[in-house]
C-alpha cells in the first residue's frame, strides 16, 4: 500500500522510523517531509502534502505525526476527501477505519513509544473499514456537507409529535 507521511519537528525520528518500517512490511512509503531537523518547523507544509496525497490516491492512506498528533490531524481534515483520527491506543486506530473510513491516521510522537506508535499505525493500516449502513450513512453526511456546506437535516424529536 502506498502510504503518505508528513510530520514536523517532533514526529521528524518517528516518521523516519515509520518509512523504514513501512518499506520492510511491503508498503510505499512517500516521504513528505521534513527531510531535515529543523527544530523550529511548521508542520502544516508536510501534513497537508501528506493528506493531499492520501486524498488524491484512494488505495493509498496517510499518517501525520508531531508533538500530540492534535494540530496534524486539524491540518489534515482540512483536505477535500480526507477523514483523519487522532489514534492514541490500538483501538481507536482500528475504529477509525471500521467506522469511519479514515484514510489518515495522526500519531503523538511525545505521548505514545515507538513500538506503540508502530503498533496504532500496524493496526490502521491492516483494518479494513466495516460498510454497515450507519456508518456510510454518517460519512455521506460529512462528504455531503464537504461538498456543498450543507448541513444535514436534523432529525425530528421523538417527545415531539
Amino acid at each position: 500500500m502506498r502510504v503518505y507521511l508528513g510530520s514536523d519537528h517532533a514526529g521528524f525520528e518517528l516518521k523516519n522510523h515509520l518509512v523504514e518500517w513501512l518499506k520492510a512490511h511491503g508498503h510505499e512509503p512517500v516521504d513528505c517531509g521534513p527531510h531535515v531537523y529543523d527544530a523550529l518547523d511548521d508542520y502544516p507544509p508536510f501534513c497537508l502534502r501528506a493528506a493531499e496525497g492520501a486524498a488524491a490516491d484512494p488505495e493509498a492512506r496517510g499518517i501525520v505525526i508531531g508533538g500530540s498528533g492534535n494540530g496534524e490531524a486539524i491540518a489534515a481534515n482540512k483536505v477535500k476527501g480526507v477523514r483523519a483520527v487522532l489514534a492514541w491506543s490500538e483501538e481507536t486506530a482500528t475504529l477509525g477505519r471500521e467506522h469511519n473510513d479514515a484514510n489518515v491516521i495522526s500519531v503523538g510522537a511525545r505521548m505514545h513509544s515507538q513500538e506503540d506508535a508502530t503498533r496504532f499505525v500496524e493496526v490502521f493500516l491492516n483494518t479494513p473499514y466495516s460498510g454497515e449502513e450507519r456508518h456510510s450513512r454518517r460519512i455521506g453526511m460529512l462528504t455531503a456537507y464537504e461538498a456543498t456546506g450543507e448541513l444535514p437535516p436534523v432529525p425530528a424529536d421523538p417527545r415531539e409529535g
